[in-house]
């Protein structure tokens, strides 16, 4: 197998920085929303607090899958 001239590795980092990058601004997005609307809903039925709590909590994978897939590119060399 070839060797990855510094080209070759520099796009690699970026496609990684990018599948983390990304992930995480969607994350970012979509806690939002649900923050808001949570503290909306929370404000009106308090025995919410613990759906709430997982609802602002699922996005989070986004960002776990973005990383791996981040560690996928990078280690496939």
């Amino acid at each position: 197998m070839e060797s990855l001239t510094g080209m070759e590795k520099v796009l690699l980092a970026f496609a990684a920085a990018l599948a983390v990058g990304i992930s995480a601004l969607a994350t970012a997005w979509a806690q939002s929303k649900i923050g808001a609307a949570g503290a909306g809903a929370l404000a009106e039925k308090p025995e919410l607090t613990g759906t709430i709590i997982i609802l602002v909590a699922i996005p989070e994978t986004m960002v776990i899958l973005g990383f791996v897939i981040a560690a996928m590119i990078l280690l496939m060399v």
